[in-house]
């Protein structure tokens, strides 16, 4: 295989249009560049230039080759700082857990901020709730997790409140037998089914009571309410956006509810330096 230097060679003799410029550019002699480029020929068995007139100009097969070239130092140009990057540190991966209930301008804007910051790193964005998201956390599965704010978190996990608030809304489909009422109450509530959040790593948690249907994800009670099966509090934004006009908002007194959403990160497996600046992003 043709090394970094040889491929430089001729991406350079070939976008500079002269042995004797590459070499200027390269800061070697032209007979180096000229030696280079020859000995890539060979390897390849391919002429690269035709050298029949003063101007050395770039064959139909030399052509195809320098955009393989380009593409090959692209690519190693992206593992050398992948590799330095590395050694300097930073994480291989950043991985953040997040709840429905959090939607934000900002953190869009963050990932694309966090993109052009660390091209080459690896991010994972996990859907989760309840329960689930704090498990998360503390395992070292995910370093950062936006959760619906809580009284209480366990003493391993440190948290900062986020700028942006959600609205919590009942729900349910324009066929439901609630969809026709004007104002709904908690009595007329009960004698119908709930599709409500439960969490997958501790059930016991939020162990549903009466006339429930459970799920662990805010779409899939979104799907059920859609499907006729129940009510259930949704998140307004996910319904917007989602829903499809499929669902229409009930009428009850104390709702909407505006929920606040605490940023979570444990003590004892804290985010390195790219998760802390995509973190710190989402708190400023």
């Amino acid at each position: 295989m043709a090394s970094h230097e040889v491929l430089q060679a001729f991406v350079q003799a070939a976008t500079q249009g002269s042995f004797s410029a590459a070499a200027r550019k390269l800061g070697k002699s032209q007979s180096t560049v000229s030696a280079a480029v020859a000995s890539l020929e060979i390897d390849l068995d391919v002429l690269l230039f035709d050298r029949s007139s003063r101007k050395p100009t770039l064959t139909a097969a030399g052509h195809v080759l320098l955009q393989r070239a380009e593409q090959v130092l692209e690519a190693s140009s992206r593992l050398a700082l992948a590799a330095s990057q590395l050694s300097q540190g930073l994480e291989a991966k950043v991985t953040i857990a997040m709840s429905d209930t959090y939607q934000s301008e900002r953190f869009e804007l963050a990932l694309k901020a966090f993109e052009q910051r660390y091209p080459n790193l690896e991010l994972e964005w996990l859907i989760a709730e309840c329960e689930d998201l704090i498990a998360l956390v503390q395992s070292g599965r995910a370093q950062i997790a936006l959760v619906e704010a809580q009284e209480v978190y366990p003493p391993d996990l440190s948290r900062s409140p986020v700028e942006e608030r959600t609205e919590i809304a009942l729900f349910v489909a324009p066929t439901h037998p609630l969809a026709s009422l004007e104002s709904v109450n908690q009595q007329v509530l009960q004698q119908h089914r709930e599709l409500r959040l439960a969490s997958i790593i501790n059930p016991n948690e939020t162990r549903p009571m009466g006339r429930v249907w459970s799920a662990p994800s805010f779409l899939m009670l979104m799907e059920m309410a859609q499907l006729g099966f129940g009510w259930a509090a949704l998140p307004r934004w996910l319904v917007e956006r989602f829903g499809n006009a499929g669902l229409i908002e009930l009428s009850v007194r104390s709702w909407p509810r505006s929920v606040a959403v605490d940023a979570l990160w444990s003590r004892q497996y804290p985010p390195g330096p790219a998760g802390s600046w995509l973190l710190g992003q989402m708190l400023d």
